[in-house]
C-alpha cells in the first residue's frame, strides 16, 4: 500500500503538525490540518535546530527557505552565573558540519512555522484555522472528526499534534492530565540595539546558577536575541498556557547575575511566562487509526533544545511508516514502534541537563564546573561526542520495509 490519495486529518498546526502534513502530502496523501487558533503564529520566541532536525527540513525540500531565515551559531557556551566566566564550549559552525554533515541553526519560531506552512500549501495541504477538533470516533472503515460547532469530517486516519495538553491524548490514550514539572520559563526578545556592543559572541550562551539558568542566542541576523530564563518553582497557578510576565519580576528573579544577563534582561520589555508541563508516559502512541506526534505524546523539557527537532523527526517517520504499511492502523503502529525509544532517550537527556544547569550546592557546583572546563579544554571533541547519538542520527535515511 501507499498513502497516495488517502484522506488524513491532522489536529494542530504547530511545528509537528505542519511537518507531518507536509511529509504526508509529499507522499501523495490528501491532508487537512485543523488548527484551533484563529491564525498561525507563536508568541515571539526562538528555537534551536540541531543537524538531526536540519536533515528533516532538507528532506522535506525546505532547506533553502529555512536557511535564509536561520542563524548559524559558533558554539554552545556554558557559563557561570555570577561572573559570566566560560565553563565549557561545544564548537558548532564548521566543526558541527564536519562532524554531522549538516549545520546547527537558530530560528525564530514564527519563521519556521511560515516556512512549513508555505511548503505544506505548495504540496496541497488544506489548512483551516479557528477549527478545533472536539471529538474523534473511529471504526474499521475510518475516522469521523467532529469540530467545535458540530461540523463532521471523514478521514482514514487522524494525527494528534495538539501539544502537551492534547485533547486527543486524553480521549484516546489516557495517561493522565498534564502535570507541572516544577519549572517556569520566561521568554522574550532583546533588541540588539539596546545591548552593549560585543556583549556576547554569536553563540548560544547558557548561564548556569542554583535552581535556575538563562539561555540567550541571536536571531534574524543578530537583530534580536532570544532570551529564555528558567527557574524552579513549587507551583504554577495560572490557568493559561502562558501569561504576560512582569519585566521587573523577571529581573528580580535573576538579580546579582553577571553583566551580560543583566543587560539582556534589561532589554526584554514584554516577556511571557510559561509553566513547563509534561504528562505520565503513555502505554501507546497509536490506537488503530489515531496517533500522536510531538508534545502530545512525548513532551520535552527545553534543556536540550530538542522539542521542535523531535516533532520534525516524528513527522518524517510517520509518513514513511504509513506509506510502507498495508493499512493505516499497521502504519501508525509501526511509526510508534520506530520512534518511542529515541524520543524517550531524548526526554531523559533533557532532564539530566536540567540537573547539571541548576546544581545548588556550591562545592558540588564548583566540582562539576571544574570537570566540564577540563573536558572542554583537553578533549572538546569528546565533549561534543556525547551527543553523537542525537545529532548524528538522520531519520530520513531509515526507511520502512
Amino acid at each position: 500500500m501507499t498513502i497516495e490519495g488517502r484522506e488524513i486529518a491532522v489536529a494542530g498546526g504547530g511545528v509537528a503538525g505542519l511537518a507531518a502534513a507536509l511529509a504526508l502530502a509529499r507522499r501523495g496523501a490528501r491532508v487537512r490540518v485543523f488548527e484551533a487558533a484563529p491564525e498561525l503564529g507563536e508568541v515571539g520566541a526562538g528555537l534551536q535546530l540541531g543537524p538531526n532536525a536540519v536533515a528533516v527540513i532538507e528532506a522535506l525540500g525546505l532547506r533553502a527557505m529555512a536557511e535564509a531565515a536561520a542563524s548559524r551559531p559558533e558554539a554552545i557556551e556554558l557559563r557561570e552565573h555570577r561572573e559570566g566566566r566560560p565553563v565549557a564550549r561545544l564548537p558548532l559552525g564548521p566543526a558541527c558540519e564536519a562532524r554531522y554533515g549538516r549545520p546547527y541553526w537558530h530560528l525564530h519560531r514564527a519563521d519556521l512555522l511560515a516556512v512549513l506552512a508555505e511548503g505544506a500549501a505548495a504540496a496541497g495541504v488544506a489548512l483551516r484555522t479557528g477549527a478545533r477538533v472536539a471529538a474523534v470516533e473511529q471504526d474499521d472503515a475510518g475516522v469521523r472528526l467532529t469540530l467545535a460547532g458540530g461540523e463532521e469530517v471523514a478521514a482514514e486516519a487522524v494525527i494528534g499534534a495538539d501539544g502537551v495538553r492534547s485533547s486527543l491524548r486524553g480521549a484516546h490514550f489516557g495517561g493522565g492530565a498534564a502535570r507541572f514539572t516544577g519549572h517556569v520559563a520566561w521568554r522574550g526578545l532583546a533588541p540588539a540595539e539596546l545591548l552593549p556592543p560585543g556583549l556576547l559572541p554569536r553563540a548560544a550562551a547558557v548561564f548556569m546558577g542554583p535552581g535556575r539558568h538563562v539561555v540567550a542566542y541571536p536571531l534574524r541576523g543578530a537583530a534580536v536575541w532570544n532570551v529564555v530564563a528558567v527557574e524552579e518553582r513549587r507551583a504554577w497557578a495560572e490557568e493559561g498556557w502562558s501569561t504576560p510576565g512582569d519585566p521587573a519580576e523577571l529581573r528580580a528573579a535573576f538579580a546579582g547575575w553577571c553583566r551580560p544577563v543583566e543587560a539582556l534582561l534589561a532589554a526584554v520589555d514584554a516577556p511571557f511566562l510559561w509553566g513547563l508541563f509534561d504528562h505520565p508516559p503513555l502505554a501507546a502512541w497509536a490506537r488503530r487509526r489515531v496517533a500522536l506526534v510531538g508534545d502530545a505524546c512525548h513532551p520535552m523539557l527545553p534543556f536540550l533544545a530538542q522539542g521542535a527537532a523531535m516533532g520534525l523527526e516524528d513527522a518524517w517517520v510517520l509518513a514513511d511508516a504509513l506509506d510502507a504499511a498495508p493499512d493505516p492502523p499497521a502504519g501508525l503502529a509501526a511509526y510508534a514502534a520506530r520512534r518511542r525509544a529515541r524520543a524517550e532517550r531524548t526526554q531523559r537527556a533533557s532532564a539530566r541537563n536540567a540537573r547539571v544547569y541548576h546544581v545548588a550546592a556550591p562545592l558540588r557546583r564548583a566540582a562539576l564546573h571544574l570537570g566540564l572546563r577540563a573536558a572542554s579544554t583537553l578533549a572538546p571533541g569528546a565533549l561534543m561526542g556525547r551527543f553523537d547519538w542525537l545529532y548524528g542520527t538522520d531519520v530520513t535515511q531509515a526507511t520502512g520495509d
